[in-house]
C-alpha cells in the first residue's frame, strides 16, 4: 500500500482516520508527536497551524506517497492556502471529516481543499467508517490483498 501522511488543524479528525484506517476501535486521544504506522504517518494539529513548526510537515511529507490534507465539515475556515498542493512533490488528496457532524458543510469544505490544490476529495465518518474503505482503495496497490478480501 502506498503510504499517506495526514496533515491538518487539531481535532479535525486525523488520529480518528488514522485508528479507522487501521481497523483499531475509535477512542480520542491528543496526537502530541508524529506518529508513524504501516501506511499512516499520523501529524498533531499544531505542525499545520505554527509556522515554525509547519516545516517539519514538508520533511514528512518525503517519507510517505501520497499527502492527505483534512479539514473537517464544520470548520469555520481553511488553514490551506489557494494553490499550496503546487509546493509538494508528492501526490496530495483533500480529504473532509466529520461528515456526520450537525454542522456539516461538506460542499464548503471541498471547495477549500480544491482550491488549495486537491484535485481528489474523499468525504469520511471516520466513526461510522462511511468513505474509509475508499481511501483504502486509493491507496492500494498491485498485489495488496485488503483485510475485506481474505
Amino acid at each position: 500500500m502506498k503510504k499517506i501522511v495526514l496533515m491538518g488543524r487539531s481535532e479535525c479528525g486525523k488520529t480518528t482516520l488514522t485508528q479507522a484506517l487501521r481497523g483499531e476501535k475509535i477512542h480520542y486521544h491528543k496526537t502530541q508527536y508524529v506518529n508513524h504506522f504501516d501506511v499512516v504517518i499520523d501529524t498533531p494539529g499544531e505542525y499545520a497551524q505554527t509556522k515554525h513548526l509547519g516545516y517539519a510537515l514538508a520533511l514528512y511529507s518525503y517519507e510517505a506517497d501520497v499527502v492527505g490534507l483534512l479539514i473537517a465539515a464544520n470548520e469555520q475556515y481553511s488553514l490551506f492556502p489557494p494553490c499550496c498542493t503546487s509546493m509538494v512533490n508528492r501526490e496530495v488528496i483533500g480529504i473532509v471529516t466529520k461528515i456526520d457532524a450537525p454542522d456539516a458543510k461538506p460542499e464548503q469544505a471541498e471547495k477549500w481543499l480544491r482550491l488549495a490544490g486537491c484535485k481528489k476529495v474523499f468525504f469520511v465518518n471516520s466513526k461510522g467508517n462511511e468513505g474509509v474503505s475508499d481511501i483504502l482503495e486509493y491507496l492500494r496497490e498491485d498485489g495488496d490483498v485488503m483485510p475485506w478480501e481474505e
